[in-house]
């Protein structure tokens, strides 16, 4: 069966604490839980532990995106120290309890090595989505405010062609991962991950036009080397 080329991978996006500033990777390894270092550490609110979701987020804290997290040894990401750069320019690590106190909420720091997602290990999104919903919502939206793992350039150029691929299995580089569902998406997409600010007819956009899904999830079926310029097809 010849596999059908569906588009090039135009960006590849780790988040290393989850809701912080995003990390632009030229190439990723990608294995079962994701991409390596991708949302292995958290804060956890104050009184929220046994909740179902007890992470302190862009939902409570819009400012977590001037927070910028990176690996003191970029080789290792699993094992590397992580260093986070606060609005003020200060460098702390993540596990340092100034940094705790300043993101307030009573917050504390907790690692899973298998990663701290919402729902799958990946995310998916093409620029033509993002396109097309910035028609729908009047406004030029910068694809780091739907935190994808992969920005997808598509094909045949049309918006949302994602959700085409659902239950297909997409070759990408040296490793493929199968789409599993629509990505159902919250508040989070309101705030600029550049001025903060909340925008509240994106969420509303998405939910009228699109049942509030933009964007799929997928898990790993391979594992294996992604890098941007990566044509992506369709394996099964």
């Amino acid at each position: 069966m010849t596999a059908q080329r569906v588009g090039v991978v135009s960006a590849i996006f780790r988040y290393p604490v989850k809701s912080m500033a995003a990390q632009s990777l030229d190439r990723a390894e990608i294995g079962w839980n994701g991409i390596d270092g991708d949302r292995r550490w958290a804060f956890v609110r104050e009184g929220m532990e046994r909740s179902g979701f007890p992470w302190l987020t862009l939902r409570q804290a819009p400012e977590l995106w001037q927070y910028v997290p990176r690996f003191v040894d970029p080789a290792a990401p699993e094992t590397s120290v992580t260093m986070v750069r606060t609005p003020s320019g200060e460098d702390l690590d993540v596990v340092d309890p100034a940094l705790a106190r300043e993101l307030g909420h009573g917050a504390r720091v907790v690692k899973q090595n298998r990663g701290i997602f919402d729902a799958f290990p990946l995310s998916l999104i093409t620029s033509q989505t993002v396109a097309g919903l910035s028609s729908l919502a009047d406004a030029k939206l910068d694809v780091r405010r739907f935190r994808p793992n992969l920005v997808v350039d598509a094909s045949d150029g049309s918006s949302f062609t994602e959700d085409e691929w659902v239950g297909r299995v997409l070759r990408i580089g040296g490793m493929s991962m199968r789409v599993d569902k629509r990505d159902k998406r919250c508040i989070t997409v309101n705030v600029d991950p550049v001025t903060c600010r909340k925008n509240p007819s994106v969420l509303r956009a998405i939910a009228d036009a699109r049942e509030s899904q933009l964007g799929v999830y997928a898990s790993t079926v391979s594992r294996g080397l992604a890098t941007v310029g990566d044509e992506v097809s369709i394996e099964a």
